[in-house]
């Protein structure tokens, strides 16, 4: 039976590769981005994660079977935790109910190898309590302290946390829907592209997220894992950050974490 689907951030990177690999079983995509989407919208504010809601519900006509939250930038700019974070909680929040009248629900988002880094305690905090405001202030304080470097890894550790707090709630395990996240290495994509022109980037992030096994991966990578997350086969794999970084968050946590 083909499965309704919505993937954001389909335009390019990661959720283009996912939106193929579902597209080539048999799914019915809906894809969300700010262009060149089904439904154009702004995740990085309140109104164009409701715009989005209500956009892709529109376009189901019914329950939603899959999500899978793709979108994301990078940066120091208060936008980072606006759209990694703030943008993918509340989106597959306003999904949930959908998602539940599915006979099969499946929800993954997109997180980081690099949220293994030490994060920020205030932002962390802030997006825990679910405080845009003082997440964003928090942001632009950290970037006028020379420390913009830390709003991505602790936007995308945010994103890890909420997964483990929730996934295994009424509202999410308790309504069958296996909730889980991927964390890639470095990914060629379009937003990493730029970087790969510098070698200084590039000893920079191999530093950062060293990758034993095969090095740095194409976005077809992260979709097949992806893919498996939200397949009708995952009945019980949920909660879980999948970290498919070519070995980096082992390098830098050790054997101790499991």
């Amino acid at each position: 039976m083909n499965r309704t689907a919505v993937v954001t951030g389909s335009a390019s990177g990661i959720g283009r590769a996912v939106t193929d690999a579902l597209l080539a079983r048999g799914d019915r995509v809906i894809g969300v981005d700010l262009r060149n989407a089904d439904v154009l919208a702004d995740l990085s504010t309140t109104s164009g994660r409701a715009e989005a809601v209500a956009g892709v519900l529109g376009a189901a006509n019914g329950p939603v079977d899959v999500v899978v939250a793709c979108a994301g930038i990078s940066g120091t700019s208060p936008a980072v935790v606006s759209v990694n974070f703030f943008g993918v909680v509340e989106l597959l929040e306003g999904l949930r109910s959908a998602l539940a009248a599915s006979s099969a629900p499946r929800a993954a988002v997109v997180a980081s190898s690099v949220a293994v880094h030490a994060s920020d305690a205030e932002l962390d905090q802030a997006c825990a309590d679910r405080d845009e405001a003082s997440a964003r202030a928090r942001a632009e304080a950290l970037t006028e302290q020379g420390h913009g470097h830390a709003i991505y890894p602790g936007s995308k550790a945010a994103l890890a946390k909420w997964v483990r707090r929730v996934a295994v709630t009424p509202e999410w395990a308790g309504a069958g829907i296996p909730l889980n996240a991927v964390a890639p290495g470095v990914v060629l994509t379009p937003m990493s592209a730029g970087l790969f022109d510098d070698p200084r980037m590039v000893a920079a992030m191999d530093q950062a997220v060293p990758m034993p096994l095969n090095g740095h991966q194409e976005p077809e990578v992260i979709a097949d894992v992806l893919a498996f997350l939200v397949s009708r086969e995952n009945s019980h794999v949920t909660g879980q950050v999948v970290f498919a970084d070519g070995g980096a968050e082992v390098v830098h946590r050790g054997s101790a974490q499991f």
